[in-house]
């Protein structure tokens, strides 16, 4: 039986949450920019049996974001079973050759090997290199940063950025992603260092709504590096099936900060959608749609400079956020 103060603490509570799901969806904050990436449409200078096998190791390494899927034991089946996979043959965007696999019978093969498909949605980079290299060098840079990145199947934009404010001061890693998202980016991808040549050593700084990370190598490896960063753990069949995680957090104190963290949440690799449930004043529960449920949630999480993990209430986990990690 509720009385009449329990009845106005929930009608509280409800209109409060109305009006953070409303605002939520109203405030003039970026989205994110997640591009269809054509991972089956491979080019192919023949028709062959070898030449099909050779654009399936492509198509595998694109479909999972890993390098080793090329060679994976797990996936050679498919490889060799190449020519039932096509759909059909095309012309690219340059009039080249190319062959398409149907897309739904290599994922679901790629899912019965117990090997995980990174959706096709995928977040669209940034690259910045640092300081800036004169035309010709910036030219063979673009060359090969956007090679690698077709291998992998990641969506880049090589473009000048500043990394300073007009005082010279080097600016935060949440700068840093705001200015990139002004251009339309989910992420910045930062190579530092003066030389020029293709496999001079960098120091590379992926900035990401979730994370900061930091790795040294040449022009492939910011590439190389970054994919692997964002790729979906290799997982079973089962630990691929979407579930709908709850997860608390607190230290959430104004509508700016709870759009924000739905942006967050839904940036994540694997996330669908991230839903606020309840609200209940600087703590706030999300239901989280994302492959591998509850587990998948929290290993994207792991490392996170906004969510540190506060333990857990009701079984259901609980983070802290930091704006400013």
């Amino acid at each position: 039986m509720f009385t009449a103060d329990s009845k106005a603490t929930l009608l509280q509570r409800q209109l409060l949450l109305s009006l953070v799901c409303l605002l939520c969806c109203s405030l003039p904050v970026p989205g994110f920019a997640a591009r269809p990436v054509r991972v089956y449409e491979i080019d192919i200078e023949a028709q062959s049996e070898p030449a099909l096998k050779e654009a399936m190791r492509q198509a595998l390494v694109r479909a999972t974001g890993r390098r080793e899927a090329a060679d994976d034991p797990a996936l050679a089946s498919i490889i060799a079973g190449a020519p039932k996979y096509v759909k059909t043959y095309a012309s690219g965007p340059r009039g080249e050759s190319q062959v398409v696999f149907d897309a739904a019978a290599v994922d679901g093969a790629i899912g019965a090997a117990g090997r995980t498909v990174w959706p096709r949605e995928r977040p669209f980079t940034l690259v910045v290199l640092d300081p800036p290299r004169a035309r010709a060098a910036q030219d063979a840079a673009r060359t090969e940063l956007e090679r690698v990145a077709a291998e992998r199947g990641l969506p880049i934009s090589l473009i000048p950025l500043a990394l300073t404010d007009s005082a010279g001061n080097a600016l935060s890693a949440d700068a840093l992603l705001q200015a990139a998202q002004k251009f339309g980016a989910d992420e910045l991808l930062v190579g530092r260092g003066s030389e020029a040549a293709p496999d001079a050593p960098l120091q590379w700084s992926l900035y990401t709504s979730a994370q900061t990370a930091n790795w040294g190598g040449p022009l492939a490896a910011g590439i190389e590096h970054a994919v692997d960063l964002l790729v979906p753990a290799p997982a079973s069949s089962l630990s691929q099936a979407e579930g709908t995680a709850p997860i608390e957090v607190e230290g959430v104190n104004s509508l700016a900060a709870y759009a924000s963290l739905q942006r967050l949440l839904e940036s994540l690799p694997g996330v669908r959608h991230a839903n606020i449930s309840a609200a209940d004043g600087t703590l706030v529960t999300f239901e989280v749609s994302v492959r591998g449920g509850a587990a998948g949630l929290e290993q994207q999480l792991e490392g996170s400079a906004h969510l540190v993990r506060a333990g857990a209430e009701g079984g259901r986990a609980r983070y802290r956020y930091q704006p400013q990690g």
